[in-house]
């Protein structure tokens, strides 16, 4: 079975030693994304604008990978501050409100301050 790497070009996924996603078989682990706005390269300043980010730049990478939004089975939701979750569930529940996945809210610190969501997902590619 092969590995298929999925990159957003960012020189930090060679430098830290990881890949956006890692497609193996039908199953696409995405990696922990963060709200940066890769147009822009910068850090949005609320929850809702980085996980709508976070989003996007999940959704690009399953694409890529040949999986849709629809085939996450597995979400994991890191916050800085438990008082971030409802603008989070609301961004969550507009993405992945049909898709119901399993799902995980974790409050933690992040790698840099500006960083209050992380999000990663498991897909398993739907019998199409």
């Amino acid at each position: 079975m092969s590995r298929k790497l999925i990159s957003t070009g960012s020189p930090f996924e060679k430098q830290a030693g990881y890949s956006r996603a890692v497609v193996q078989g039908d199953w696409c682990f995405v990696s922990g994304t963060t709200g940066y706005d890769y147009e822009k390269m910068s850090m949005p300043g609320s929850v809702s604008e980085q996980a709508e980010n976070i989003f996007r730049t999940i959704e690009n990478a399953l694409q890529e990978a040949g999986f849709a939004i629809s085939d996450i089975v597995r979400a994991r939701y890191i916050v800085t501050d438990p008082s971030y979750s409802d603008a989070l569930f609301e961004v969550t529940g507009k993405w992945l409100g049909d898709v119901r996945p399993a799902a995980t809210l974790v409050v933690s610190g992040l790698l840099k301050p500006e960083m209050k969501v992380e999000i990663d997902v498991t897909a398993l590619r739907a019998n199409r």
